[in-house]
């Protein structure tokens, strides 16, 4: 195996130590050794790991890795990657090898979420329940009676399963976050409802002017987008940071990034909806223009949605 091979290399080149019958090796700058081979002669997690990583490292040649564990696993994956470096295995200038770790999701009132049995909370069960409260919540504003069951059912899958990525994905990685299906299916705040609320608006919108989609590209492309309003102009400018955004998540891998400047951009929309008419209410007409506008930013709304793993709804 990958490990017995890792550990006779490891041998040959005289970094293997016997300490108290275990076979470990020493990573400069740090006080606590890896430990390879256990008095019992098995492997361990840190074996596993190190030859995972010199793996994907020598053999696959991978030029970005990252691992995705909790925070209070720092310390080892900051052993591995120095023993990697000490060993040639990759240079931090050509390759980039990082820890993100995540905190804990706790049960309201900041204890560990159980069930009301007392058991650790099942991502199944959380998912379902998900599920079950988006369905109660749009029953109770009357969704009922403008979509059929089926379409119901759907719209409830959505928003539950979008409300519980979101709630874990706008808070900074490495906090701890209370947990709460009352905040996150709320419709106003920093939430997955609110913003897939400004999704599905803005389609409708557009949907009610009759204009096709292709219509208004090829307006923009001939005319441009003009900024006529101060609320034309701040979001267009919100539009263009969206690459700025994208740079910053992949350079710091914080995710909370790309939520924040959704929720500022659907604010955005909201103030201007209320200065910026896009149908004139006496001819029934389309300003092509700010038509444009909302159009760029719900296709922004959509590509940050994907990003997130939130669906986008055309109709809520």
């Amino acid at each position: 195996s990958r490990m017995v091979r890792l550990v006779k290399e490891l041998t040959t080149a005289g970094k293997i130590n016997i300490e108290d019958e275990c076979r470990v090796v020493h990573v400069p700058g740090l006080k606590v050794p890896l430990m390879l081979i256990k008095s019992d002669g098995g492997f361990t997690y840190d074996t596993s790991d190190l030859a995972t990583l010199q793996y994907r490292l020598c053999e696959e040649k991978a030029d970005w890795i990252i691992y995705v564990v909790d925070i209070g696993q720092r310390d080892h994956f900051e052993a591995l990657f120095r023993f990697a470096r000490n060993m040639n295995w990759y240079n931090p200038t050509n390759s980039r090898v990082e820890h993100v770790g995540f905190g804990l999701v706790l049960g309201e009132g900041r204890k560990k979420l159980k069930t009301r049995s007392g058991e650790t909370v099942k991502l199944r069960e959380l998912l379902d329940e998900g599920i079950s409260r988006s369905k109660a919540k749009l029953l109770e504003k009357g969704l009922n009676e403008r979509f059929s069951e089926e379409e119901l059912n759907i719209i409830s899958e959505a928003v539950g399963y979008s409300c519980i990525k979101y709630a874990d994905l706008c808070h900074n990685l490495v906090s701890d976050y209370e947990f709460s299906f009352d905040r996150m299916l709320d419709d106003r705040g920093n939430t997955a409802v609110y913003l897939m609320y400004a999704y599905s608006r803005i389609r409708s919108i557009i949907r009610k002017t009759g204009v096709e989609e292709t219509e208004i590209i090829s307006y923009a492309n001939t005319h441009g987008i003009q900024c006529n309003h101060q609320n034309e102009l701040k979001l267009m400018r919100k539009l263009v940071h969206f690459p700025e955004i994208i740079f910053r998540i992949i350079f710091e891998t914080y995710p909370h990034y790309l939520c924040e400047y959704l929720y500022e951009l659907a604010c955005i929309i909201t103030d201007y909806y209320g200065s910026c008419q896009i149908i004139d209410l006496a001819t029934k007409n389309p300003d092509m223009n700010r038509l444009g506008q909302i159009y760029a930013s719900s296709l922004v709304l959509k590509k940050g949605f994907d990003l997130l793993g939130i669906t986008a709804l055309e109709r809520m």
